[in-house]
């Protein structure tokens, strides 16, 4: 039976979950508060799908790890502790899923999800959206640290899909990182993984949707409030919107959007950083790396290169920090020398990544009849972006089947 189902978020989250809607025959409108589509998390990401390397960052060690990181400037995290009751809740929540059984767990459950969007973007792909330099280069993960490698091979359970590799064996997958054999204790090799730009994605949502019939999109603010027989009434510029669902899906706005109806997400604010930078195109690594002890990102984007890194816990502004990106530049420049890129012409970045404590995102009913939720997919928001819309548009249809049973 066909619904109207209304969106909320205009990231690559909401706009993923508006498409798989549409395309079960929904009637859909998407309301964006920005003045267009995909300009917060998922404007300038690492550009990695990597579906088969989602290990949340909730582990046993990283506590510790953490601490060493940050009393370096250049580290993969820094912290900076707040008065505030939001960030001291999730972090206690972050620390409690510190250990190696829950981060076992949590990562099959996202192994599943980030497998399930691999076959729904196919399925989008061969049915026609493109036009966002998608590609299936595979991903390279390098490892410096041998202990650290050796834990990371001990979790391989398909040897096809990733296979151990020796640092000269690393250097032949993609040799524009040859140069740090020296220094590699080894690398995992992902043939199946693939990178496109996750801004350019949201706008090839966009455009289709707005080809679709039944679909309606709205720049306006979305807020929601209680209403009678558990339902919440949703409001658009100050407007009344009749729908029949609701599906939330905007990020780190989330929190306040659903403040209201006294529900009170577990989302907390990562700030990342990226640079797309612009070097000699005989320069530009083919396959995805990932530098894993540096926790950088490196993934050609047409003829471009965007890199990837940190995590900034406290800040709670999108401002790209001057000396965490001059940090960057400078291992960049140690990474790929032969680049030999003029950083005076790169495009910096910085958002804010809405995470749950244990990297694991919300998706499904929330305790309101009418409202579903998709939100907390932190850095893995474009890898999990397909297979989380799906899900949704699952629960739609396994609702409507259980209403016509009763």
């Amino acid at each position: 039976m066909k619904q109207h189902i209304a969106v909320i978020g205009g990231g690559v989250i909401g706009l993923s979950t508006a498409y798989a809607l549409i395309r079960a025959g929904h009637d859909v409108t998407l309301i964006e508060q920005n003045a267009d589509v995909g300009l917060g998390a998922s404007y300038a990401n690492g550009g990695q799908l990597s579906y088969r390397y989602v290990t949340p960052l909730a582990d046993a060690g990283i506590p510790f790890q953490a601490l060493r990181w940050m009393l370096k400037p250049s580290s993969p995290v820094s912290l900076r502790l707040r008065a505030n009751p939001r960030q001291w809740r999730w972090m206690l929540s972050f620390l409690s899923a510190c250990t190696r059984a829950t981060n076992r767990r949590n990562a099959k459950l996202l192994l599943q999800l980030g497998l399930e969007g691999q076959a729904e973007m196919e399925i989008w792909r061969t049915e026609g959206l493109d036009g966002f330099l998608w590609r299936q280069p595979g991903k390279l993960v390098l490892y410096r640290n041998a202990a650290t490698f050796m834990k990371a091979v001990a979790g391989i359970q398909n040897t096809t899909l990733e296979q151990a590799l020796s640092p000269a064996e690393c250097a032949e997958v993609e040799p524009a990182f040859a140069h740090l054999v020296p220094d590699l204790a080894g690398g995992i090799f992902s043939p199946e993984d693939e990178v496109a730009d996750s801004h350019l994605f949201c706008r090839a949502l966009k455009i289709a949707l707005l080809n679709a019939s039944g679909f309606q999109y709205l720049q306006e603010k979305a807020t929601l409030l209680p209403d009678t027989n558990n339902k919440c009434t949703l409001t658009v510029g100050g407007r009344h919107f009749k729908t029949d669902q609701i599906v939330l899906a905007a990020g780190l706005n989330s929190r306040e959007i659903t403040a209201p109806l006294g529900i009170h997400l577990p989302l907390y604010g990562l700030k990342g950083y990226s640079l797309t930078l612009r070097p000699p195109a005989e320069t530009l690594p083919t396959v995805s790396v990932t530098d894993y002890d540096n926790r950088v990102v490196y993934a050609r984007l047409g003829n471009t290169l965007r890199v990837a890194a940190m995590v900034d816990i406290g800040a709670e502004d999108t401002i790209p920090n001057t000396k965490r990106l001059a940090s960057l530049r400078t291992l960049v420049q140690q990474t790929l020398p032969k680049a030999n890129t003029d950083h005076s012409s790169d495009s910096p970045w910085a958002g804010l990544r809405p995470a749950t404590p244990t990297g694991v995102p919300i998706i499904g009913r929330s305790s309101c009849d009418n409202l579903l939720l998709n939100v907390g997919h932190g850095a893995l928001g474009f890898t999990l972006a397909a297979g989380s819309a799906a899900r949704i548009a699952k629960l739609v249809a396994t609702d409507q089947t259980d209403r016509v049973q009763k």
